[in-house]
């Protein structure tokens, strides 16, 4: 149990550097992390998998990296797994599923590789252009998203909500960017962020002329939000990579090759970027 928060706090950080496209070939050049993030699709820890999940999505938005990241030995087989077995939560079979896509689509035309290396080079954008139909993107403006004890705030009140499959926020300019499933109303978002009290939210969308407007939430409004009440801290004993032997996870080695891979990250992290 000692090592849970690290593997989490690794993680973590590799997933909000990998959310800059100007990190995204450091991250995936560097010898280790990417196997290192496969490694953790098959951790305990549904919160490890999920990040890591993040981080590889992150990754994939560069179209350069893509024929690297579909060759590493058991990123698709892992994304698979993830996707088939039964105690994946819903958000998370669901992000495994855009990867997979991406990566199993990865030679395209060359006007699908331009749009998809201008996405890469576009910051603080998440998904863009993204294959799945069953999601769809929703940019919060939030009042009070002032420093990183109100991320923390913001971030509790989204994961709680059944439907959100991922979000990134701009601290610059107090924005949120999330990704949500289609039939999750955009209220509910904000429901959830004016329930800390501190914060409040408004959508940005863009007007027929390509202006940016804000729209205010309606203050009396009676969404009804869903949330992620039903996930496990950890998974079932049985699901452990441990046990399963003859599966994937043992190409990727023991959690002893996990614990090598946070050094090595851990050490990459502070030698090749600066926060």
């Amino acid at each position: 149990m000692s090592g849970e928060p690290d593997a989490l706090a690794v993680v973590n950080q590799l997933r909000d550097l990998a959310a800059d496209p100007l990190n995204r070939r450091a991250i995936v050049e560097d010898q280790g992390c990417l196997s290192g993030l496969i490694l953790f699709f098959d951790h305990p820890n549904p919160q490890v998998v999920y990040s890591a999940l993040l981080a590889v999505r992150y990754l994939a938005e560069c179209r350069s990296n893509r024929e690297k990241m579909k060759g590493e030995l058991g990123m698709m087989l892992s994304l698979q797994n993830i996707m088939q077995k039964g105690t994946s939560p819903g958000e998370t079979k669901l992000l495994a599923s855009e990867i997979y896509e991406i990566l199993q689509t990865s030679s395209s035309t060359e006007a699908e590789q331009a749009e998809a290396a201008a996405s890469c080079r576009k910051k603080a954008q998440f998904f863009l252009g993204s294959t799945n139909k069953r999601a769809k993107t929703v940019v919060l403006q939030i009042d009070g998203l002032d420093d990183s004890a109100q991320r923390s705030l913001c971030e509790e009140a989204l994961l709680k909500i059944k439907g959100v499959i991922s979000f990134t926020f701009q601290m610059a300019v107090k924005r949120c960017v999330v990704r949500i499933r289609s039939d999750l109303k955009a209220e509910a978002l904000g429901t959830a962020i004016a329930s800390t009290k501190v914060m409040k939210a408004q959508q940005v969308v863009k007007g027929e002329d390509g202006s940016e407007i804000v729209i205010p939430f309606q203050g009396d409004s009676d969404v009804v939000v869903e949330q992620n009440i039903n996930l496990p801290d950890y998974l079932p004993e049985d699901e452990s990579p441990s046990q399963e032997q003859h599966k994937a996870v043992t190409r990727l080695g023991s959690m002893q090759d996990g614990a090598s891979w946070l050094s090595t990250a851990a050490n990459f992290l502070s030698r090749s970027f600066y926060w």
